[in-house]
């Protein structure tokens, strides 16, 4: 009957609207909740056909979504390890009592923003137990090539705070003026000695010492020297002996015109490096190219250690853990150095609002989202990581008020068609009496 229908169409109106106004307050208790994506509600349109000259209402059925690609605004935050995503990419977490169990098995959820600080064990996780998950660098920092469609190779970040680091030194620049007057024949031949301290590979101090011992002739200059390396770490052992020889022609007075070896070492002439080998392993010591005013030089009678640089550092405690753009988590060290300890790559599915959502700002890939691809951050199509930052909830409380309004007043509607009917079949009952 078509007045039963009416009553049917309104039953599901009802149901309807109650279903849209339990989005409505979700997202408006949502509305401060950082991360949140806004639910809506959509209405479709019931038809059935009851034949020619008459019309039965079907009513109408909703279905839900989360508007999953709908970002909210970035606020900054005085916490370097709140990260949010600039971009349609998300973060890569896993959950606290997976990690607990330590099966190995860490299950990859989904996410856009987080605070993330580490815990008692070290994870970097939020207060409501996600933890933030990253590839592994190895010890030099440099991360390897992981597969970019399986979340097999990302492992829970976790910092050690208590870790220490240290580079050892591997190249050392010399800018030193030896004295012309030395190799002259009516020179002492007296040895100059410098030490230049540098740092293994545990961190540890040794000494490096060179002696230049100038060639004395019968007459005249030789403008020529001895240089020796001595190793403190290999037990003051000589571990490179090179003869040097100075030009002494006008405009190019005082500068290298050759560096000949004689043990324990080579000597690169277009880059003016020495190789040498300590006990630690090998070693670059720039003395300048030849022809160069730069490195080592003869001129006047005064010995003198210009300037002396290198690389390496002893070992340091570390300061601050920060996530750069690229999803590089740097630990830095009171030495002045930092290191890479992971990646955080950024994952991308085809269609981000068929994920499922989950507790906490989370979702996981469905087949309705499609495959997930892990990108780096800053590349491709998923943007970059922005660090001291939170993303706020996509929710528009002003929009979800007047969604309120028109919703109650569909629902009373509704109501008010039921009330109708109900005064229709009392008249269809009393036309017996």
């Amino acid at each position: 009957m078509t007045i039963s229908s009416s009553l049917n169409a309104s039953v599901a109106g009802l149901a309807a609207n109650a279903t849209r106004l339990a989005a409505i307050s979700d997202n408006i208790a949502n509305s401060s909740t950082f991360g949140y994506k806004r639910a809506v509600t959509d209405f479709h349109s019931m038809v059935i056909e009851n034949g020619a000259g008459t019309y039965a209402a079907g009513g109408v059925r909703t279905t839900n979504m989360r508007l999953i690609d709908q970002r909210g605004s970035l606020v900054s935050t005085a916490n370097a390890t709140d990260l949010a995503v600039r971009g349609r990419g998300m973060l890569p977490v896993t959950s606290e009592a997976s990690v607990s169990v330590d099966n190995g098995e860490n299950p990859m959820f989904l996410t856009t923003t987080g605070s993330f600080r580490t815990d008692d064990l070290g994870y970097l996780r939020t207060s409501s137990g996600l933890i933030l998950m990253g590839w592994p660098a190895l010890p030099d920092g440099t991360i390897p090539t992981f597969p970019r469609d399986t979340s097999d190779g990302l492992e829970p970040i976790r910092i050690n705070s208590n870790q220490f680091a240290g580079e050892a030194t591997t190249f050392i620049e010399l800018s030193v003026n030896l004295p012309a007057t030395s190799t002259d024949s009516t020179s002492t031949g007296e040895t100059e000695e410098l030490s230049v301290e540098y740092f293994d590979n545990l961190g540890k101090s040794e000494n490096l010492s060179i002696e230049f011992i100038p060639t004395v002739p019968g007459a005249g200059s030789s403008n020529q020297w001895t240089m020796v390396l001595r190793d403190s770490a290999s037990g003051g052992a000589v571990v490179g002996e090179f003869a040097l020889e100075f030009d002494d022609t006008r405009g190019a007075g005082g500068t290298l015109l050759s560096v000949t070896p004689i043990s324990g070492g080579t000597y690169d002439a277009v880059t003016g490096q020495l190789s040498i080998n300590v006990a630690g392993g090998p070693m670059d010591v720039g003395i300048g190219p030849l022809g160069s005013s730069t490195g080592l030089t003869q001129l006047s009678d005064a010995f003198q250690p210009v300037t002396i640089s290198k690389n390496g550092t002893p070992v340091g405690n570390l300061t601050s853990v920060e996530v750069d753009a690229n999803g590089f988590v740097r630990a830095s060290f009171d030495i002045g150095i930092n290191r890479v300890l992971y990646q955080i790559p950024l994952v991308d599915v085809p269609n981000v609002n068929g994920l499922e959502a989950l507790d906490y700002q989370t979702y996981r890939a469905t087949p309705d989202s499609g495959t997930f691809f892990l990108w780096d951050a800053g590349d491709g199509p998923t943007g970059d990581i922005v660090s001291f930052a939170r993303e706020e909830s996509a929710t528009d409380v002003a929009g979800e008020l007047t969604d309120l309004i028109q919703t109650q007043r569909a629902y009373s509607s509704n109501a008010k068609v039921i009330q109708t009917v109900d005064e229709m079949l009392q008249e269809t009952t009393n036309i017996k009496r």
